[in-house]
């Protein structure tokens, strides 16, 4: 069974382009199921399920997403293997741009909106960094140089990366993103396996459920912002 990672910003068009995946996977009989973690809520459970195909859903609830993906993938994983699926889509939350739910050995796919703005690929950290693809989406609603200017700016943050524009209303460029997909030839597994990058670093009071502010409040793992007098117009 080959596993699939998907990253991105919030409403970038993930299970959208997922979606149309999973319909060319039918269509070629090949056994598909999704994986996706999220945090307090979520429908994309059922999206799929109409689908006809097996479907898990992960709530982090209070926990980092993509804390709470690494704990569960190898369980979730297994439950793969063990329904006989040929193809496992991991679909991560997307809350913020330091999210780097990407496994070594592992096909990771991010996608981005076109239309989030020209320099949003360099506000995104590892999710994009470290992909094999980047999937862009809502791209046929600008003009061509603006998408080579949003490419260049995807190219600058990932230079190693597939590019590839998918239409997740129509669909158009979803056999693309298949066909390199299953070009890149891969049999690695979770279980032994390694992040490409470490998770978002956190362990505070905040954390443990403190919600008074100033600090004597504050301990553990914290990270201050550096005020000089210039800064204030001194």
């Amino acid at each position: 069974m080959r596993l699939i990672t998907f990253a991105g910003p919030p409403s970038s068009g993930k299970t959208s382009v997922i979606s149309k995946m999973i319909q060319i996977y039918l269509d070629h009989h090949i056994r598909v199921g999704v994986i996706k973690f999220d945090c307090l809520q979520s429908n994309d459970d059922k999206f799929f399920a109409h689908m006809n195909i097996p479907v898990l859903l992960g709530l982090s609830g209070q926990q980092c997403p993509d804390h709470y993906f690494v704990s569960n993938i190898e369980d979730v994983f297994n439950w793969g293997q063990e329904l006989g699926l040929d193809i496992l889509l991991s679909e991560s939350a997307g809350l913020c741009n330091r999210c780097a739910p990407h496994i070594r050995d592992i096909p990771a796919v991010c996608v981005i909106d076109q239309m989030s703005g020209i320099h949003t690929p360099k506000k995104i950290g590892p999710m994009l960094r470290f992909a094999d693809i980047v999937v862009i989406t809502k791209s046929d609603l600008v003009s061509q140089a603006e998408r080579e200017v949003f490419e260049m700016n995807v190219s600058y943050v990932n230079p190693r990366a597939d590019i590839l524009h998918v239409n997740g209303l129509t669909g158009q460029g979803a056999r693309e993103l298949v066909g390199v997909l299953e070009a890149s030839t891969d049999d690695a597994t979770v279980s032994g396996n390694r992040l490409r990058c470490s998770m978002p670093t956190a362990l505070c009071s905040y954390c443990m459920g403190e919600t008074n502010i100033g600090a004597s409040y504050q301990l553990g793992n914290l990270r201050k912002i550096k005020i000089r007098d210039k800064d204030m117009g001194g």
